[in-house]
């Protein structure tokens, strides 16, 4: 999978995205990414992307020839053209089973926002698939457009290193993860389970299985769309960012 980030602050992703997993995925040649700089596309010589908004009120607006004219670069720097997406407030929340939608495409280009907002004739003009991490506000899409990409990556097959690494996490079939342990069985009191002590497989899933309803009911009772603790398989989550 290759990632492209358009972004007016390029040199915030190579830290995060270029260490663990995400570096891991990159030596294994199983992932890609590319950042790109929104102010070689200014058409200025202060390389200027913003404006004052019509109609006036506070802050800026993102200008809509450099993302366009940078977005339809990008996208000829490679095959496929990849899925286009922005980030943006008022897009749909991103999810797990949205990471897990995105992990089959090929590439992806993710134009990440910033300032007070971006002109609307970059939605008219090139139609972007607009997403959302959460409802509450940052200075910018970069961390948005970070998240996107590592809950993305880590799902492409063979990154993990186990075919059912991502299986058993949170928010994979619409449960919170069971609680985990390691030794020592005994710390202050608090022992590990006997339950996982004891070599049953099927006790030790079974168990997990009811730990991960009771915390998913007690915790996020939101995500229990389809089943009550003990009860049958839940539908998928409807949160998760």
């Amino acid at each position: 999978m290759r990632i492209d980030i358009i972004s007016i602050f390029p040199g915030m992703f190579a830290p995060v995205l270029g260490e663990s997993m995400m570096r891991r995925a990159q030596d294994k040649g199983l992932a890609e990414f590319a950042f790109h700089d929104l102010r070689d596309w200014s058409g200025n010589r202060h390389r200027k992307v913003d404006d004052r908004p019509y109609g006036g009120g506070p802050g800026m607006v993102m200008r809509v020839e450099p993302i366009v004219e940078a977005v339809r670069a990008v996208r000829g720097m490679a095959e496929p053209a990849g899925r286009l997406i922005l980030t943006s407030p008022a897009g749909r929340r991103f999810s797990q089973s949205v990471a897990r939608e995105l992990a089959a495409e090929k590439r992806l280009v993710i134009v990440a926002g910033h300032y007070e907002g971006i002109d609307e004739r970059v939605r008219m003009v090139l139609e972007p698939e607009e997403i959302s991490i959460g409802d509450y506000v940052l200075t910018g899409g970069e961390l948005p457009a970070m998240v996107i990409a590592d809950a993305v990556v880590r799902l492409v097959p063979g990154v993990l290193g186990a075919e059912d690494g991502a299986a058993e996490e949170s928010f994979e079939g619409g449960l919170l993860e069971f609680p985990q342990y390691t030794r020592p069985v005994d710390y202050e009191g608090h022992r590990v389970p006997a339950v996982l002590r004891g070599g049953d497989h099927a006790k030790v899933a079974q168990y997990r299985r009811r730990q991960s309803e009771l915390r998913t009911a007690e915790r996020r009772p939101d995500l229990m769309t389809g089943a009550a603790p003990g009860g049958g398989a839940p539908r998928g989550p409807v949160g998760g960012a």
